[in-house]
């Protein structure tokens, strides 16, 4: 690719991520006037990338709001920490560097080769909870994904029993603030051409990152499979989290099935069973953001 082409795309995939960011953020309030907003940075792709999508909206928004980067250094054996300061200095953005020694606690809690994550997450959520208070934010970043979300859907089915998912949005654990996911439309595979092109200074985990075999991992690898043979899909997977019909599902505490009663009028919505349905993909959003519609529908068979 020469340089000039090179330059063309990675234009057109800032104008996408940054488009993608700000239709989470309006579709879903994220962000007010006067908000301080509280973005996590691990010193991974994905944190990186909302950092630095956050910025950029943060120079045109039709609202003032401030950005404040949070690190929280958990001690890992070999941990860079003179990184994430000189980045963070390099930019000229106000931020916060965390020291606590939750690595410690992890590896003595959690017996060799069990998997890691759970502890780690609500010592982590415990710790930024606190900061967040003591500076004052009114809302939290985290850098979850598109995938991350579509992922957390299928080990909750597969592995939780549940229909739950990763919202854009919602309460913290202690109700004190609002944790919002600006990247909630925004696919991994864009995050790493980001990063490759920002050359962000990657910093890589030595605890998750050293789990080869847990099951958010296969579950990745699943939906990156089905991304390269079925292009759509996931964009079709993100939008079913955003069209969900309780009465076409059994959670008895969400629509009324046991008291529910004939109308002899007829429904749109009523029962189906035994058709063919044909599913119309919804419009999607090219390069360019133009909106492209679907060129085919999909036959499901219902019986």
């Amino acid at each position: 690719m020469t340089p000039e082409k090179l330059a063309f795309e990675n234009k057109k995939l800032e104008k996408r991520l940054c488009r993608e960011v700000g239709r989470a953020i309006v579709d879903y309030n994220m962000i007010e006037e006067g908000d301080r907003v509280m973005v996590c940075l691990s010193g991974g792709k994905d944190s990186y990338g909302l950092l630095d999508i956050l910025m950029k909206l943060q120079a045109r928004a039709p609202v003032n709001f401030e950005l404040i980067a949070v690190n929280l250094d958990q001690k890992q054996p070999g941990f860079p920490d003179h990184i994430l300061p000189e980045y963070l200095s390099k930019l000229g953005i106000r931020y916060h560097i965390e020291t606590q020694d939750t690595y410690s606690i992890v590896k003595k809690n959690i017996p060799e080769g069990k998997t890691m994550c759970s502890l780690c997450s609500r010592l982590r959520r415990g710790i930024l909870y606190r900061v967040a208070k003591e500076l004052g934010a009114t809302k939290i970043a985290l850098g979850h994904h598109r995938d991350d979300m579509l992922q957390t859907l299928f080990l909750n089915m597969f592995f939780g029993g549940k229909l739950k998912g990763m919202p854009a949005k919602l309460v913290s654990d202690n109700g004190e603030f609002m944790v919002i996911r600006p990247l909630a439309y925004v696919p991994e595979k864009d995050l790493i051409r980001w990063a490759e092109h920002r050359q962000f200074p990657i910093i890589p985990c030595t605890l998750c990152g050293s789990q080869e075999n847990l099951q958010r991992k296969q579950v990745g690898n699943l939906l990156r499979d089905w991304d390269k043979q079925f292009p759509g899909r996931l964009e079709n997977m993100l939008h079913a989290l955003q069209n969900v019909v309780p009465s076409h599902l059994m959670d008895r505490s969400l629509y009324p099935f046991q008291t529910l009663k004939t109308t002899g009028v007829e429904s749109e919505d009523g029962d189906k069973a035994f058709d063919e349905e044909e599913i119309e993909a919804p419009a999607r959003v090219d390069e360019e953001g133009n909106e492209v519609q679907p060129s085919r529908v999909i036959p499901i068979a219902m019986s």
